[in-house]
């Protein structure tokens, strides 16, 4: 059974060029509730923590630097089928394949600066979430 929580990041360079109103804009008419979110920056030592499954990658230095070079919005987002509706709404990596209306076709600039992280199975959300945000922090 599809369960009802996605993990969010509105990634630095959406930051950058003032899309965090529109973006979580997107996520409300998207049906999603905000249950938790904050506004911080990582550390190159969380970046690493946080995407470490993907240590092994050749991007993955690029990948630390870039999402510890400014601010991000981290959010736990809850719906019905949550990750499959969200993954659905922020489109394809690569914002040039990216469906009309979807968030990454909106505000990404590239495959690289995507505008948005959002959590590609129901294991991975909770971890993800869990990463950002304490049971105390959610609503």
């Amino acid at each position: 059974m599809a369960g009802t929580v996605t993990f969010t990041m509105i990634k630095p360079d959406a930051v950058e060029a003032n899309n965090i109103g529109p973006i979580l804009a997107k996520i409300n008419e998207g049906g999603f509730r905000i249950v938790a979110m904050k506004y911080m920056q990582l550390t190159k030592e969380q970046a690493g923590l946080f995407y470490e499954i993907h240590k092994e990658r050749p991007f993955f230095g690029e990948l630390v630097d870039y999402m510890s070079s400014g601010p991000i919005v981290a959010a736990v987002l809850s719906k019905e089928n949550a990750v499959t509706d969200y993954r659905n709404l922020i489109g394809a990596t690569d914002p040039t394949k990216a469906a009309e209306g979807t968030i990454r076709k909106l505000f990404a600039k590239s495959i690289a600066a995507n505008a948005v992280h959002g959590s590609d199975s129901d294991e991975n959300a909770a971890n993800e979430a869990n990463f950002f945000f304490s049971r105390l922090e959610r609503f």
